[in-house]
């Protein structure tokens, strides 16, 4: 009779490791990681509309508030890759991870799960005479965006977000680091720098030049002396500063002055302009293993100049390619 009690106590307590173990791994399954904070629920956040309408920029309380809907593919999250957990911008609750953030094409943020399904609420949306189901933090009610049925394993879920909606804490960890080109139109250099593996964050913009935040019509002017470039945010760990300058040599004519196929005039020059010594040096040495392979018939005119102002482009230049459909360039011409 002894033994059976012990037996039975044993099994109690094997039973209720067993749960415990599995309320730990279902708590941490969308926040594991070491750079991934733990989700943790908030208290409900009740404002008044005037409230909100005084805290919030207006483009996140029309957003979160009023329930609009920003344009595909202006947002500032759709096509980030950084590592991190993505808050509500009403109330700070965390709501997705970037471990679950993948590209469904649509132009905005999209997510396979939340990173706690409690710190979403799902309801009915007819408006527009459509049939949808509308997603909102749990917290504060902030309108986030849609649940469809179309995503990906393992959850077949596509939450599509708005990026007003959203503030984004980088997870802790190395500094990324930054690289700029110039090789041409920027709209085809950027859409073959996006592609790599480990690069986080590219943008397309104006360096090189006298004026101070100039417009693409005043570069294509050619008197302010700007190159057309794009700045490259990448992680050293997964692609190195090497393999980058190996990609900007092959995809444009470094032997081409101040023009890549129709394309003339200096903002189309072939430049590399670099943030530290060891990029230069890099940069240099590449250059001198490029004239040295015998590949080039003609001298390369590529400048290899420090890194000076980088002003950012009108935003219908930011990702063009992409927001075309995908359309490519060739010897880094697109215009």
């Amino acid at each position: 009779m002894v033994q059976r009690e012990k037996s039975l106590l044993l099994l109690g307590m094997l039973i209720l490791s067993l749960i415990g173990m599995v309320v730990v791994l279902s708590a941490g399954y969308l926040s594991s990681g070491d750079d991934m904070e733990l989700a943790t629920m908030r208290e409900k956040v009740v404002k008044s509309d005037s409230e909100w309408r005084q805290l919030l920029p207006p483009l996140q309380y029309r957003i979160a508030r009023q329930k609009e809907t920003e344009p595909p593919f202006t947002g500032e999250y759709w096509n980030s890759r950084q590592k991190g957990v993505y808050h509500c911008v009403c109330c700070g609750q965390s709501l997705f991870s970037s471990d679950t953030k993948y590209d469904a094409g649509c132009g905005w943020p999209s997510f396979w799960a939340p990173v706690d399904y409690t710190h979403v609420a799902e309801q009915s949306d007819t408006s527009h005479e459509m049939a949808r189901t509308e997603v909102l933090c749990s917290c504060c009610d902030a309108h986030l965006g849609h649940v469809f049925g179309d995503g990906p394993s393992p959850t077949g879920q596509r939450y599509c977000i708005n990026s007003a909606s959203l503030a984004f804490k980088a997870a802790e960890g190395p500094a990324f680091s930054v690289a700029t080109f110039a090789a041409g139109c920027f709209w085809g250099v950027e859409a073959v720098f996006r592609r790599i593996k480990g690069v986080v964050k590219t943008e397309v913009g104006y360096t090189g030049g006298t004026m101070d935040n100039p417009s693409y019509r005043d570069v294509c002017a050619g008197t302010t002396g700007h190159a057309e470039a794009v700045r490259v945010e990448y992680n050293p760990r997964q692609v190195a500063y090497r393999e980058l300058l190996e990609t900007f040599w092959k995809i444009h004519d470094p032997t081409s002055l101040n023009r890549q196929g129709p394309d003339i005039g200096t903002q189309y020059r072939s430049a590399i302009y670099f943030h530290t010594e060891d990029q230069q040096k890099q940069a240099e040495s590449s250059l001198h293993t490029l004239e040295q392979s015998g590949r080039l018939h003609e001298p390369v005119v590529t400048e290899i100049v420090p890194a000076a102002d980088f002003w950012r482009a009108e935003e219908y230049h930011q990702q063009y390619l992409d927001k075309q459909g995908g359309a490519s360039c060739v010897g880094g011409s697109c215009d």
